[in-house]
């Protein structure tokens, strides 16, 4: 979950991806982000989660149905 420690947020007690194998989340290099981007558009919390990987610039995985090549694009258009 990015570099250094994850810290727990209280969002995250009802994110949906609680309820899936994390690897779903973090597709190797090449794999389908497809079932996570699924999961995360049904999610109640999907904007907190976004919002949290673009504050500490997660770098891996999908997070608020975003890959990191989304999220990087989307703070370049928000500059």
């Amino acid at each position: 979950m990015g570099e250094g420690v994850h810290h727990f947020v209280p969002w995250q007690d009802r994110a949906r991806c609680r309820e899936y194998d994390p690897e779903i989340f973090f597709p190797e290099k090449g794999g389908s982000s497809r079932e996570a981007k699924r999961i995360c558009a049904e999610c109640p919390v999907r904007i907190e989660c976004l919002n949290y990987a673009l504050r500490r610039d997660e770098r891996y995985g999908v997070w608020g149905g975003m890959s990191e090549r989304e999220r990087r694009r989307l703070k370049r258009m928000a500059s």
